[in-house]
């Protein structure tokens, strides 16, 4: 069980907002950044946590998306190949995000079409890219007693299923799954537990969670459930990002 960091970032700014609150039109934030992309970027090097990921939040062919692009690749200068980048990732921008070093693409939206999967989209950039440069982004959301995979920075419901089934449908073709649980994304009250039980069972593909982690003891039930199987990641409780929960502490004791 790895801590896997972050850089959230919003209109050319690091951020933390609460996910389910995007739009094109307002967002809630929790914390804005007076330090660039590049310092955590230096920080996460500093301390060898590989893995972590970088999210461009803005909507792609907007000016504020090119702003958070470029502050995205300043964290990829600092940390050469040592993170992760998600948001508006297709298979004709990809390779760009790869030559300028992040390590993996991280996709969502691409992978549907007409509201459903695309298994040839998928083979398409598993073609372009190689399996071991792609994460699939399965952040989900619960309807009734379901989760169903969100799209368009969280904001669409699609009608695909987040479980079991559906991670061992997609492993051969993505090197690892990065899964938010956008109902208490950003809202530091304690992980979904329902989506930690559902993912503790998978045992192919490396996986990462967030979403609400608030503590140590949140942390531990995470490891204890999964038999310490899933990585995590943690944004607005840590006091990097002006919570309370100690980065230093964390990134100490899950390194391994």
């Amino acid at each position: 069980m790895k801590f896997r960091p972050c850089i959230d970032i919003h209109n050319g700014k690091v951020k933390q907002i609460v996910g389910s609150s995007l739009s094109d039109e307002s967002v809630k934030e929790n914390f804005i950044s007076d330090k660039d992309s590049s310092y955590y970027a230096s920080l996460y090097k500093e301390r060898n946590l590989y893995g972590g990921h970088v999210i461009i939040l803005n909507k792609v062919g907007t000016k504020e998306y090119e702003a958070s692009k470029k502050e995205a690749f300043k964290a990829f200068k600092a940390f050469p190949m040592g993170l992760q980048v998600g948001g508006g990732i297709n298979d004709k921008n990809a390779a760009e995000f790869i030559n300028a070093n992040a390590s993996h693409v991280i996709v969502t939206g691409f992978l549907f079409e007409d509201g459903k999967l695309s298994f040839d989209k998928m083979k398409l950039l598993k073609d372009v890219l190689g399996k071991e440069k792609i994460v699939f982004d399965l952040s989900c959301k619960k309807v009734g007693e379901k989760y169903f995979i969100t799209t368009d920075r969280w904001q669409t419901v699609t009608d695909s299923v987040m479980n079991y089934d559906m991670l061992c449908k997609l492993e051969d073709y993505c090197d690892e799954y990065l899964i938010h649980a956008v109902d208490v994304e950003g809202k530091c009250n304690g992980p979904e537990t329902d989506i930690i039980a559902e993912l503790s069972k998978y045992e192919g593909n490396r996986v990462t969670y967030a979403g609400g982690i608030r503590s140590f003891e949140d942390i531990e039930m995470i490891k204890n459930s999964s038999r310490g199987k899933i990585d995590f990641t943690i944004g607005s409780s840590l006091d990097i990002f002006g919570g309370s929960l100690e980065f230093e502490k964390v990134a100490e004791a899950y390194n391994r």
